[in-house]
C-alpha cells in the first residue's frame, strides 16, 4: 500500500539511499534499543551463541552487528545501499565483510548462510517478495531469517520513518511503503519459509521513559520481530 494515503504529517520524503545518507552520522542517536534491540531478546527459536555465521541485509550503522557479535555470533557479513551508514558499521570493527549493494540481490553464494537477518528496513521497498526469496536463496537448507520491522500500525496513522536534518533540525522522511503482517506471512510461504516464532513490541513504560512525547501512543504496537525457518 501506498503511504501517501495514510501519512499525516506530509514531511518532505527522500529517496531510500539519499535519506540514510543524511542520517548516518546521527542515526544511532535517533533509534532507540526498545525498537529492535529488546525483540531480539526476547526471541527463544534462535541459537544465537555458536552460530558459525550471519548476513546482516540493511545493516545499516553496524548496531545489528554488534549485537550479534556481543551475542557469540562467529562470523558476520553485511550489506547496505549506502557507504555513509557502511562507514559507521566499519568503525565497529565486527563485521568480516561489507559491501555496498541491495539486499533484494545481493549477488552472494548460494546456501552460504545458516543465519540471515533484516532489521527496520522492509519498509522501504515496494514490494516483500524479492526480499523473502533472495533470503531463502542465500540462506542454508535449515537456516533461519529473522526480521525485525517498523509496525505496520504506525504507517497506517500517518507516522513514517523519520528524522531531523542536523543542520536547521527540519524532519525528512524516507520512502516508506505499508505492508500488513499477512503480506510477510504470503511472502514468506511462497518463498518457502515458515513462521517459528512473532514478537510484538508496544509502547510501553520503558519506551516512554526514552521517548516522554511517546505517551499518547501508549499500548500501541511499534515494532514487531519474526524468525522464519526453511
Amino acid at each position: 500500500m501506498d503511504f501517501s494515503d495514510f501519512d499525516v504529517r506530509h514531511y518532505r520524503t527522500l529517496p531510500v539511499v539519499d535519506g540514510y545518507r543524511l542520517w548516518a552520522a546521527h542515526y544511532e542517536s535517533s533509534v532507540h534499543d526498545e525498537m529492535d534491540l529488546r525483540l531480539l531478546e526476547r526471541i527463544t527459536t534462535v541459537s544465537w551463541t555458536g552460530t558459525s555465521s550471519a548476513l546482516d541485509l540493511a545493516c545499516g550503522t553496524g548496531r545489528i552487528g554488534r549485537w550479534l557479535a556481543g551475542r557469540g555470533v562467529e562470523s558476520i557479513d553485511g550489506i547496505d545501499l549506502t557507504s555513509e551508514m557502511l562507514d559507521q558499521a566499519r568503525a565497529k570493527a565486527v563485521y568480516r565483510s561489507l559491501r555496498v549493494g541491495t539486499v533484494l540481490d545481493t549477488h552472494l553464494p548460494t546456501s552460504s548462510y545458516p543465519l540471515v537477518i533484516q532489521v527496520l528496513a522492509d519498509e522501504h521497498l515496494p514490494d516483500l517478495a524479492p526480499l523473502y526469496r533472495e533470503a531463502a536463496r542465500i540462506a542454508r537448507p535449515t537456516g533461519q531469517f529473522v526480521l525485525v520491522g517498523y509496525h505496520p500500525f504506525f504507517l497506517l496513522n500517518g507516522i513514517p520513518t523519520h528524522f531531523h536534518r542536523t543542520a536547521d533540525g527540519v524532519p525528512l522522511a524516507i520512502e516508506s511503503h505499508v505492508h500488513l503482517i499477512s503480506d510477510h506471512v504470503h511472502a514468506a510461504a511462497a518463498a518457502g519459509w515458515g513462521l517459528a516464532e512473532m514478537i510484538e513490541g508496544v509502547v510501553d513504560e520503558q519506551w516512554i521513559a526514552a521517548k516522554p512525547k511517546w505517551e499518547k501512543y501508549r499500548g500501541r504496537p511499534v515494532s514487531f520481530a519474526v524468525v522464519w525457518r526453511r
